[in-house]
């Protein structure tokens, strides 16, 4: 398991390849092209570090661990390349946000990362801000990832319910993505009046359309996300805010679209999200 590639030097990338990079020499970070990535850990842009990015066009060694970081909207563009970086038991893990994409990797061995990691790319430097966590299901091949990074700053958690996590970072994602996209703010935009009831109110519907999928929260798990929310500094975007305000794909599909899609298969009554999707798909720059 010592033969390590990352696709994606963005933040869950670079985070991704920082925390193993003092474990495992070797790690392969690719992106576009060949170029030194400035790196900045936890919040202290005083300390600078350098990531080395290699061309994923011109990589072709086999792994032992493929970790697909790129965001939605990147990856039908890197999907050509899979094949020459993987043998027949290679592990590959997607890590990224957002749901239903799995199935567009048809191979053995393929699992879905939730991911905590918060950060900015903006050029060719990144800035980490807080959280280390993937969440994997608990899998033989699972607990070979999480002894991979055990006696490195990247916290692996198993669980036995991958669906019940994915649920729970969607939600999260789904009313903090949409407020800061929507009005181009950072997480301050939860001082503004009615932001706060607005994430709720698509919480609750979030949470509406996961039970109708099967998938059940404690009745404090609206209560819960806030909490989550309150605890950002404000200066804190999101991925989606940080996408929109640099004029980027947006990870729509794979969250409020992904929602939307599901209120429409159980026929429920969603009338903030009805409302938000097609304003966030009017930011996208086609």
């Amino acid at each position: 398991m010592n033969n390590i590639a990352i696709i994606g030097p963005g933040a869950v990338g670079s985070t991704i390849a920082f925390d193993l990079y003092p474990k495992y020499k070797s790690l392969l970070l690719l992106g576009r092209q060949d170029y030194d990535l400035t790196y900045y850990a936890n919040g202290n842009t005083k300390h600078p570090y350098t990531l080395t990015v290699s061309s994923l066009k011109a990589s072709h060694s086999k792994v032992d661990v493929l970790i697909i970081a790129v965001k939605i909207p990147q990856l039908e563009s890197i999907l050509p390349k899979i094949d020459d970086l993987i043998h027949d038991q290679t592990i590959i893990i997607l890590a990224q946000n957002g749901y239903g994409q799995l199935s567009r990797l048809q191979y053995p061995n393929v699992f879905q990362s939730v991911v905590y990691i918060s950060g900015q790319k903006n050029g060719a430097t990144v800035t980490h801000y807080r959280d280390h966590k993937l969440i994997l299901q608990d899998t033989p091949q699972t607990r070979l990832i999480k002894k991979m990074g055990t006696n490195t700053d990247l916290n692996i958690e198993l669980t036995s319910d991958i669906n019940q996590a994915i649920w729970y970072k969607l939600l999260v994602n789904l009313a903090i993505n949409t407020v800061t996209a929507l009005t181009r703010q950072t997480a301050i935009v939860l001082q503004t009046p009615g932001i706060k009831t607005l994430c709720q109110q698509l919480l609750t519907e979030g949470v509406s359309i996961a039970q109708a999928e099967n998938v059940n929260f404690n009745k404090d798990v609206i209560q819960d996300i806030m909490s989550i929310y309150n605890g950002y500094p404000n200066e804190m975007g999101t991925s989606m805010y940080y996408d929109i305000i640099s004029n980027k794909p947006l990870e729509i599909e794979g969250i409020q679209g992904f929602l939307f899609n599901k209120a429409r298969t159980h026929k429920l009554f969603t009338p903030v999200l009805d409302t938000v999707y097609p304003l966030l798909l009017a930011q996208q720059k086609y």
